[in-house]
């Protein structure tokens, strides 16, 4: 488990896990960054009172850096991943073992059960299990069981972990689905399972919102960038309509300066952003109330925009 910042959570996700009906031993790893708060604290007191909980540090605060020093000191050939604000269900370890070792993957993993508490955090969960608004991934919008390019946090065998050399601690965001494309490329298998799932709380405003898609963005061009051959239209499509939106728009205004009517043909580009956008904030508000699906437009926008800026800086 990396951790930092984590005083408000931690004591909760590590009961989940020792808590867990899993008969097998089990041992709680914390890999604590350099926390402003109680969390070190907190993580003490919890590995003083149970003798499977051990804590490692991690100077730098980053989290691949963090995971590689967590599986190092781990003793168990099977990893499981938890982050330190999310409580699993207590069947959730047993059930990545059973899947681990019925269908011969590396890793298997389940859903990111985004569940808001706010009337806008229901709606960028209602979002982020959209396929408008984050695409056809099994692990944000569900699926069947089965292969898959990557999975929410993971349950791995040790021996794929070493052989790929472990997490890459360069990558800054982005490190799991990276992980996951060097496994697949030295033969392994990435399974997912609906019966996995992890509820995860969404981002609470649209600057934050923003500030986690940008970096999702920058991050993935860095993986397109080590590896061209994951580049794909799901990832081109942010950054795609960003260009089409800012230059039809800029196209547009030209038009009404100049007075080229052909010109104005370029606010066709951005109207049809916004038709596609209240299309399916349309579809995503069944079951959502009033005060939430208001957001919806503007949370697509969001992280449409911000995905898209931050793949076409880069991170490099």
């Amino acid at each position: 488990m990396p951790v930092l910042d984590e005083e408000a959570h931690l004591a909760e996700a590590v009961g989940a896990i020792l808590d867990s009906d899993y008969s097998g031993p089990l041992q709680v790893v914390l890999a604590l960054g350099p926390s402003q708060d109680a969390t070190d604290e907190i993580a003490a007191g919890l590995a003083a009172s149970d003798p499977r909980v051990r804590t490692v540090p991690n100077p730098t605060g980053r989290t691949a850096a963090a995971l590689n020093a967590a599986i190092a000191a781990a003793d168990h050939d099977i990893i499981v991943r938890v982050d330190g604000h999310a409580v699993i269900p207590r069947d959730y370890i047993a059930i990545a073992v059973r899947t681990l070792e019925d269908t011969g993957a590396d890793n298997v993993g389940g859903i990111m059960g985004a569940e808001g508490v706010t009337d806008f955090e229901r709606a960028v969960a209602g979002a982020m299990t959209s396929w408008f608004g984050v695409g056809g991934a099994a692990f944000h919008i569900g699926g069947g069981a089965g292969e898959a390019l990557t999975v929410y946090l993971g349950c791995f065998r040790r021996s794929a972990l070493e052989r790929v050399g472990g997490f890459d601690e360069s990558m800054v965001r982005a490190q799991d689905w990276e992980l996951n494309h060097r496994i697949r490329a030295t033969g392994g298998l990435i399974w997912f399972t609906p019966e996995m799932r992890v509820s995860y709380r969404p981002r609470g405003s649209l600057k934050r919102l923003a500030r986690q898609y940008h970096e999702y963005g920058r991050w993935r061009r860095e993986v397109a960038r080590r590896h061209p051959e994951t580049v794909s239209l799901r990832y081109l499509a942010p950054p795609l309509a960003l260009i089409a939106v800012a230059g039809g728009t800029a196209l547009g205004v030209a038009g009404l300066v100049t007075g080229s009517r052909g010109l104005l043909l370029g606010f066709a580009l951005p109207a049809g952003y916004v038709a596609a956008d209240l299309v399916a904030s349309a579809r995503a508000a069944r079951g959502l109330p009033a005060s939430s699906a208001r957001w919806l437009p503007a949370v697509f926008a969001t992280m449409h925009g911000a995905w898209g800026a931050g793949f076409l800086r880069g991170a490099r």
